[in-house]
């Protein structure tokens, strides 16, 4: 008999045999406030998602359902959702059957039950996801859909919890989170342990500790094992009843009354005080891991038994049967019916349509757009107000630090739900000024100043984005973005996939990086490689060349996020901000005078840049290749090659029509990447051009594989302007 038979039928058996009982100090529903129609309510939420448990198994043996994780154990989460308001903001893991079911009874009208097993049949009906995955998630009741197994959701649950405060500084209104909200993040015992929740409760810890509001609800449902590795006893209650910033509360979650209780007076203290709370929930495993997992493997048989004896069930039973609620027959009665019912909307469930194509499978990766009201439009006066003595400047040549720098300001005053986050991009204007006088101009309720952690400073943009801001956070050095990577590819990318377009995390995150620094060096920062981006489905990449072009395009990333609701990635070549010339000493050809709003000519999504029309050479690039490379045009000319130099612009995605439109008639392509050889853009352009162009001549010059020393030797191995002209001439021998 597998586990999940075995578990049921020892509840039928006592149920039939009147052996329930509660525990003796369990708590008197009386002295919480839970009614009596509460607690039945909560009991129903209960016993449906343990037949929904048993079903999916029953499911994935017909072939038909495709998900067994079950909640079974966890069910004191219906009661967390008893204690909390259908707008409070709520980040689920893989147990929350039961949560999201006892959700849906506080929003009258829905069908959670069909919804699941959509889910759980993997159909195109499923509403959350469109049957792309068994997630927990719902946008009526304010579940964004979750698919982490490691507490990567916390991050953002904090940057939610953080952007409540934030809206009512800046008197926002009219946001999906009240002004009065809280935020609720769940996840596992062993799920604590992992960096990102670490980093989740230091960072929220951190902000409390200040006296910034952070009004979030850490629900650590704590059933001591982690697929096989058990928690050891006492150890979460060790490391957080006396955590700085986090308030603890302890409870029962095997016991409907102790689970509701603790769960109030955590949102309560959340909601009241606006502080984070710790509420840690006791619960158990029932059944194993997951439908494969048998438990009987690695844990004593004692222990299992145990542990079913501990099954929020009977608990549940003893306490409407103890109350005279509902009497024993009474309770088997409805979970028959209840498990009936299930069985019969499976059947119908595992009829309705699936994903048949590539395209549908893929119509959620981009969000849909969205229609704004109109951006204000800041008048010359507001404009002049700002900027001060900066005004004066901005008819003279500038390098790329300043345009961006001004570029910011001017997008900031445009669009009020624009906050700036990241290390060091407050009084101190950043490391290479590009955020100076923003926290000046705006204050510290939209330039915030982070903590070191990068998985924190992501995490609070896609948690901002969830509630209606534009975040656009700065993460100092491309090297230090691979500790956080998840953030982006895990979290904050596959949102409009998981919630079939219906939710979003709309931002631009800034990364400085690239190589070619001068007198700095090392390959903490001067990372040259972009493959961490290019691979992420529906990421926009874009990489600036000059001053120009970086303000053009920080405003087409910025209409991209608030109108496409795009998450977009804006590396900003480090070499590059400051640099003036490009040939001589005193030429200041590479700095321009600042374009306000409306002036030049716009860059959109997928627009190449082209310097020459010489049809004997295309030299393809971007970034730093852009600059050497029309240093090397300059040499190639008093040789007599007639060359043009494309600046891809964006690396992802590459409007390809667009691009070998530009090549033109140029007979050969030179791609120049400053990036890696191996997982550069250069494998990709190269394919792209066999593929296009294939009667042209083709070659690549791109970084070795290595990364970058100290010193004077930090460039041996980036093409150069003479690596560069060598190639083309090779490439036209």
């Amino acid at each position: 008999m597998d586990a999940a038979q075995a578990v049921h039928e020892k509840f039928l058996a006592a149920l039939a045999e009147g052996r329930l009982a509660r525990a003796a100090d369990a708590p008197d529903p009386a002295a919480t406030g839970l009614s009596r129609a509460e607690a039945i309510d909560i009991f129903l939420s209960q016993l449906t998602s343990r037949q929904m448990d048993r079903l999916s198994r029953t499911l994935q043996a017909r072939g038909e359902g495709f998900y067994t994780i079950g909640s079974s154990g966890h069910e004191g989460n219906a009661a967390v959702a008893a204690a909390l308001r259908v707008t409070d903001m709520a980040f689920l893991h893989y147990r929350s059957n039961a949560f999201q079911l006892h959700r849906a009874r506080q929003l009258p009208g829905g069908t959670p039950t069909w919804d699941m097993l959509l889910s759980f049949a993997a159909s195109s009906e499923d509403p959350i996801s469109g049957g792309r995955h068994k997630v927990i998630g719902s946008k009526p009741l304010a579940i964004p859909p979750q698919t982490s197994t490691i507490a990567s959701h916390l991050p953002k649950a904090v940057g939610a919890a953080f952007s409540i405060g934030i809206a009512r500084r800046l008197g926002m209104t009219d946001l999906p989170l009240p002004g009065d909200a809280v935020v609720l993040a769940s996840f596992g015992d062993a799920s604590a342990n992992h960096s990102t929740a670490q980093g989740a409760f230091n960072t929220a810890g951190w902000t409390a500790y200040q006296g910034t509001p952070m009004p979030l609800i850490f629900l650590c449902e704590d059933n001591g094992i982690g697929i096989s590795t058990r928690t050891p006893a006492g150890w979460i209650e060790a490391q957080f009843r006396n955590r700085a910033g986090l308030h603890y509360i302890q409870c029962d979650g095997t016991d409907i009354v102790s689970a509701y209780a603790g769960a109030k007076a955590a949102a309560d203290y959340a909601r009241g005080t606006r502080k984070p709370v710790f509420l840690h929930m006791r619960a158990v495993r029932l059944y194993g891991h997951a439908g494969s997992d048998v438990q009987g493997a690695y844990l004593p048989k004692a222990l299992i038994e145990a542990d079913e004896a501990r099954d929020p069930l009977l608990a549940g039973a003893a306490l409407m049967t103890q109350q005279g609620w509902m009497t024993a027959s009474e309770v088997a009665e409805a979970y028959e019916e209840i498990g009936g019912a299930l069985a019969r909307q499976a059947e119908a469930a595992i009829q309705r349509p699936k994903l048949t194509t590539s395209a549908a499978v893929m119509a959620s990766l981009i969000p849909p757009k969205r229609d704004l009201p109109r951006a204000n439009t800041p008048s010359d006066e507001d404009r002049a107000a700002m900027f001060g003595s900066d005004a004066a400047a901005m008819d003279k040549p500038m390098h790329m630090a300043r345009l961006l720098s001004w570029a910011l300001a001017d997008l900031m005053l445009a669009h009020k739900e624009i906050v700036v986050a990241g290390e060091d991009v407050g009084p101190k204007g950043g490391v290479y000024n590009v955020t100076a006088k923003l926290h000046q101009r705006f204050g510290s309720a939209r330039v915030v100043n982070t903590l070191l952690d990068e998985q924190a400073i992501l995490g609070l943009a896609i948690g901002m984005a969830h509630n209606g801001f534009l975040p656009m956070p700065e993460i100092q050095f491309l090297a230090y973005v691979h500790n956080a990577e998840d953030q982006i590819r895990g979290e904050a990318a596959t949102l409009s996939f998981f919630s079939n377009g219906q939710y979003s995390n709309p931002m631009v995150i800034r990364i400085a990086g690239l190589g070619y620094q001068k007198g700095f060096g090392g390959h903490f920062h001067n990372d040259n490689s972009l493959a961490v981006f290019r691979d992420i489905p529906g990421v926009i990449l874009a990489v600036p060349s000059n001053g120009r072009d970086a303000v053009q395009m920080l405003r087409e990333c910025v209409r991209l996020a608030r109108e496409e609701q795009r998450v977009v990635v804006f590396v900003e070549p480090i070499a590059l901000y400051m640099t003036r010339d490009l040939h001589e000493e005193g030429d200041g050809l590479w700095t321009s005078v600042y374009e306000a709003p409306g002036e030049g000519a716009p860059i959109r999504l997928g627009d190449v840049g082209v310097h020459g029309d010489g049809s004997d050479l295309a030299i393809v690039t971007y970034g730093n290749g852009t600059y050497l490379s029309r240093q090397a045009e300059k040499l190639l000319a008093a040789d007599g090659v007639r060359a043009r130099v494309i600046d891809l612009r964006w690396l992802g995605p590459v409007d390809e029509a667009k691009l070998v439109a530009a090549v033109g008639d140029a007979r050969r392509i030179l791609i120049v990447d400053e990036c890696r050889i191996t997982g550069s853009q250069s494998e990709a352009l190269m394919a792209l051009f066999t593929e296009r162009l294939p009667d042209r001549k083709l070659a690549r010059i791109a970084a070795d594989d290595s990364f970058i020393p100290l010193g004077k030797a930090a460039t041996l191995t980036l093409p150069s302007r003479e690596s560069i002209v060598a190639a083309a001439k090779a490439l036209l021998a």
